[in-house]
């Protein structure tokens, strides 16, 4: 039987006690902050991080894992496995799975590399269920499969509470953050294709409860939600307001709730939260 392992970068939002039972390998990215570079999940908190980008004048920078840390990593794991799976945020938002890909290449083996197009716990679906699947015994072809099926039936929401990060990131421009500011609007988009797509316009906290909840109540009837996850930079009593909205429709299904990455709040700014999850 033919040993599989599973990589991802630091973007998972998955909880370090997940990544030691399933054995999967994180190559973690990099935030640059007011000439400091750390060292995303490793010599950096989130809590440390949002602090530290609310006293700075410009926007925190990610980059990718150098190629060079790829091959590294795959030419260690190719000595004691036979096969690797390297699953990565959304190419849309991060060069990432290409710097995958290209170090895939140089380290030789049999390493196949997916852009998951989804970022946080979404990209954490894809990622849990291949580890699981690689130590039960399947092979690579049913995991790339099953990784796919993931793909096509999950959704991710995203809002925002303040638009200074996204005009900064050059997502929306400044007269539009004035205007928007002004009408206390705040924006909920989703991840389509990997690209950040506004979806609606609400004004409020209890707005944002209230269309994530419905939007999820609508999509789940006569299906069965496998998974659901939260993640918030720095906005636990938002996350937790919509947690107990969710219950309403399906009290029976674990919410996994956490404080996402640096990488992530970098784009969204202090107050977000992601809403994630894959039906069948």
């Amino acid at each position: 039987m033919k040993k599989i392992v599973i990589v991802t970068d630091s973007t998972t939002d998955l909880d370090q006690s997940l990544i030691d039972k399933h054995h999967i390998e994180v190559i973690p990215l990099t935030i640059h902050i007011d000439g400091e570079t750390y060292t995303d999940g490793v010599d950096i908190t989130p809590e440390i991080f949002m602090k530290k980008m609310a006293k700075s004048s410009e926007l925190p920078k990610s980059s990718q894992p150098a190629v060079g840390k790829f091959v590294e990593t795959y030419q260690g794991l190719l000595q004691k496995a036979d096969q690797i799976i390297s699953i990565h945020l959304t190419s849309g938002m991060s060069g990432t799975f290409q710097t995958a890909e290209s170090a895939a290449e140089m380290a030789g083996g049999d390493i196949t590399v997916i852009d998951s197009q989804f970022i946080s716990k979404a990209l954490g679906f894809q990622v849990l269920e291949a580890a699981k699947m690689a130590e039960n015994g399947f092979s690579k072809e049913e995991i790339l499969n099953r990784i796919q099926q993931i793909k096509e039936v999950t959704k991710l929401f995203v809002t925002v509470d303040t638009l200074d990060n996204l005009v900064k990131g050059g997502r929306i421009g400044r007269g539009k953050a004035m205007i928007g500011s002004l009408l206390n609007i705040k924006p909920i988009a989703s991840l389509q294709d990997g690209v950040y797509t506004p979806v609606a316009k609400v004004r409020s906290h209890s707005q944002i409860v209230k269309y994530l909840a419905k939007q999820f109540a609508d999509d789940v009837k006569g299906k069965t939600a496998k998974a659901i996850g939260i993640a918030h930079a720095d906005a636990s009593e938002l996350a937790h307001n919509l947690k107990d909205a969710l219950l309403q429709v399906r009290p029976d299904l674990p919410i996994d709730i956490s404080f996402t990455t640096p990488v992530v709040s970098t784009h969204t700014g202090p107050g977000a939260i992601g809403f994630m999850y894959y039906t069948e």
